[in-house]
């Protein structure tokens, strides 16, 4: 599999004057989410979904990257949309999720905000220490792939950089931090047999965020990775019937 032809960024001009940002997880790919970007450009909306920096070529690439190096990336791809759109939504898979939130704390005129999948925290006994084992251990093995549907697999990295680690670490504070600055329509999506982020983050995220307008969808047949699992068509009207809603 060539991660870095599935890495390449996806970008679609739309026909209704709405937008969709849609973001990518870490050690994933875009070609993690790009069934569901191109779905939703099916549907006539103007998508962005790019390529986070030091993802989609080696694994030591996202050992070099700041966790404000994906918050520019999703805030460059945010405002591409806001410049050609009446309005934006944001969605995005596992830490994707988390950057959206982050962008809608910090952009109260996005439309509605769809985290799948999303962690706030994380309940690894290794994570406290990850400043130290940095500076150790270069990598670990990771959890990709993590996919309920027999023959999929994710194009992702096979390892898991220890000091992009620790920068994720960082966003999931300042995110987890300020999520009562959301106040835009809500829609939280979550699966049953996420085996990567703690299932108690989708209610942190309900909880917390301060939205009138909130609701959540469990997808009880997929794994973390639902955007390609057998709730894939799920996740996409899930969005659709949200956005279309708003659009109005």
């Amino acid at each position: 599999m060539d991660i870095g032809e599935e890495g390449k960024p996806f970008s679609a001009k739309g026909t209704n004057g709405v937008g969709c940002l849609v973001m990518q997880g870490f050690t994933g790919t875009v070609g993690s989410i790009r069934y569901y970007a191109e779905q939703l450009a099916a549907k006539g909306l103007s998508v962005e979904a790019p390529r986070l920096t030091g993802h989609g070529t080696t694994w030591q690439d996202a050992n070099k990257v700041r966790y404000t190096d994906w918050i520019h990336d999703a805030d460059q791809a945010y405002q591409l949309l806001a410049h050609r759109c009446d309005k934006v939504f944001v969605t995005g898979l596992s830490m994707g999720g988390t950057l959206i939130l982050y962008l809608a704390e910090h952009h109260p005129e996005i439309a509605g905000v769809i985290p799948v999948n999303a962690p706030v925290f994380v309940t690894d006994k290794r994570a406290p220490f990850l400043a130290v084992i940095k500076h150790l251990i270069a990598s670990t093995p990771t959890i990709a792939s993590d996919i309920m549907e027999p023959g999929v697999v994710e194009p992702a990295y096979e390892r898991a950089p220890t000091a992009g680690a620790y920068e994720m670490m960082k966003l999931l504070g300042v995110t987890r931090r300020d999520l009562r600055l959301i106040a835009q329509p809500l829609l939280v999506m979550r699966s049953t047999y996420d085996h990567v982020v703690p299932h108690g983050c989708g209610q942190f995220i309900m909880d917390h965020a301060v939205s009138e307008d909130k609701q959540m969808v469990v997808f009880e047949r997929s794994a973390h990775v639902v955007t390609m699992d057998y709730d894939k068509d799920g996740v996409v009207d899930s969005a659709w019937t949200f956005i279309e809603r708003l659009s109005h």
